[in-house]
């Protein structure tokens, strides 16, 4: 019954931290259009792709205790972030055993800014068109955030990156 919780707790886990709720938002859905099988639904939002259910299950993770959240004020705006705790670690021994190339993507993943992942994000959002067209949707959706032609080249080399490492 846990186990779609569980599977958030595996992937925050394997990040060994993930810093800020958007940064959460785009890595999940991102590992998700690479096939791994996580079940949140995802609509597209302010911020890119965004799951109402992946929000309610990291808040009851940490009201279980299984996720700690650490809230870090950095002036302009709140920052948080997540890591396992001794009780998420215990509760992993239900989950499933990763695919094996998920700490890879995760780790690619975690190393990039919320920014780029959210222009990562909704490119996969809208890749059922053409390369081309994903480009024009993103600069309608996200015309405040003036990505770059060198952005969205970055973007889509770090998917084909991505891509490599997915579940076939």
């Amino acid at each position: 019954m846990l186990q779609e919780h569980a599977k958030i707790v595996q992937f925050i886990s394997i990040a060994n931290e993930v810093k800020g709720r958007k940064k959460i938002q785009k890595m999940i859905y991102i590992a998700k259009k690479m096939s791994f099988p996580f079940a949140e639904k995802y609509e597209l939002h302010m911020y890119g792709p965004y799951s109402e259910e992946l929000t309610l299950r990291i808040e009851e993770l940490c009201a279980m205790g299984f996720l700690a959240e650490q809230c870090v004020d950095k002036g302009s705006y709140v920052q948080y972030s997540y890591t396992t705790t001794d009780e998420g670690t215990s509760f992993l021994e239900t989950a499933q055993t990763p695919h094996e190339t998920l700490a890879v993507c995760v780790d690619m993943m975690n190393g990039k800014s919320s920014r780029f992942l959210e222009l990562v994000s909704t490119l996969l959002y809208f890749d059922h068109l053409d390369k081309n067209e994903q480009i024009a949707k993103v600069h309608i959706v996200k015309s405040k955030l003036n990505f770059t032609g060198q952005e969205m080249t970055d973007a889509f080399d770090f998917i084909a990156e991505l891509q490599r490492c997915s579940v076939q």
